[in-house]
């Protein structure tokens, strides 16, 4: 036993990307003799991403459908014939046992192709309200793994199994002190730490609307330690001071959750999970800019739980100041949050779903 091979398809974006490779390690861990294959999009950050997890990965000539009537949309009918005959020709050569999607564009047309060759395949969803393709999917899937209530609106009730989200393994149980975590970043310990989160590529709203407010946070003695992301980088790194670091990235997240008092994140699934994990009073600004709305409703569903606070970005010049001062003025509500948002956490997320996939092989 133990000689798999799995075929796994996810990307676009990190919250993607990472889940994906989070179940090929804890595959490996359990079969060490097995062979990976990962399929993306060929021009997307999976294509660097895995080989840098130390994974293979074959690219498709594959892109999501604009909003907008664009050149972009006309070519995608001969991308995805394109993709589908790639995909079929990938799945023939490499004869996988199980197939496993963590949504985006690229895992369409590969899952489409393992299942119509008789492959099974295990679906995993990390929004509260289900992207396209693993819609598309659903009918073929054995198991459709999910990180929220609910989901049977969109997935036939009985294959739908709530796993959660996979994440890093080092936020799983963080274990750094607050004191190292600040002095990682050269902070000090006498004054309130905020982090912004805005993805790994950045969130240009989140950026201006921190620039716009720096002064005010400077009046209140709070500290930032500011993720603009690489797109934005070059625009506000002059901000980086004593009292203000401005990050590209950020490598060791587990530091950033520990020296944070409050966190300002927009909301997407990988964050989502990740900042229950982290247990932090959490300001959730949603990007409008997503397929279906769906940061919006992934911060809803913590909102009902009164675990987190939600902020709509047209709302941000109106409303920032007033609710951000009634956060750190009162401990008390920040607890609750803290205390709610840590309760929704599904640590185990991982390796539940990699127990599905093996009850699939056996």
């Amino acid at each position: 036993m133990g000689n798999y091979r799995f075929i796994l398809s996810g990307g676009g974006t990190g919250g993607h990307i990472y889940p994906a490779i989070a179940i090929a390690n804890e595959l490996k861990r359990r079969f060490n003799d097995a062979e990976f294959l990962f399929v993306g999009a060929k021009d997307k950050m999976e294509m660097e991403k895995v080989p840098q997890a130390g994974y293979k990965i074959e690219g498709l000539w594959i892109s999501g459908l604009q909003r907008k009537l664009t050149l972009k949309n006309l070519m995608f009918p001969i991308k995805l014939m394109s993709s589908l005959f790639r995909a079929r020709n990938i799945v023939k050569k490499f004869k996988p046992d199980i197939a496993i999607g963590t949504g985006g564009f690229a895992s369409g047309p590969l899952l489409k192709m393992a299942t119509s060759s008789g492959v099974p395949c295990v679906l995993q969803e990390q929004n509260s309200y289900a992207g396209i393709t693993n819609k598309l999917l659903a009918n073929k899937a054995k198991k459709i793994c999910v990180a929220y209530d609910g989901m049977e609106q969109f997935f036939p009730e009985e294959k739908v199994i709530k796993t959660g989200n996979p994440v890093r393994a080092d936020l799983v149980n963080i274990q750094v002190d607050k004191k190292e975590a600040l002095d990682y970043f050269g902070l000090h310990s006498d004054k309130s730490v905020v982090l912004v989160l805005g993805g790994s590529l950045g969130a240009r709203r989140i950026n201006q609307l921190i620039e716009k407010e720096l002064n005010f946070f400077k009046e209140l003695e709070v500290q930032l330690v500011w993720q603009c992301g690489k797109l934005y980088y070059e625009d506000y790194k002059k901000y980086d001071s004593e009292t203000v670091k401005v990050k590209s990235f950020l490598n060791k997240m587990d530091y950033a959750y520990s020296a944070s008092d409050i966190i300002i994140s927009r909301a997407g699934a990988g964050s989502v999970s990740e900042l229950c994990l982290a247990g932090k009073p959490t300001l959730f600004i949603p990007s409008p800019n997503v397929a279906e709305d769906h940061q919006t409703k992934n911060a809803e569903a913590l909102v009902k739980e009164d675990a987190a606070l939600m902020l709509k970005e047209n709302n941000l010049e109106t409303e920032f100041k007033t609710l951000y001062k009634e956060l750190m003025n009162s401990k008390e509500r920040q607890n609750i949050l803290a205390k709610n948002i840590k309760k929704m956490a599904l640590p185990k997320a991982t390796e539940h779903i990699v127990d599905e996939i093996e009850k699939i092989l056996k």
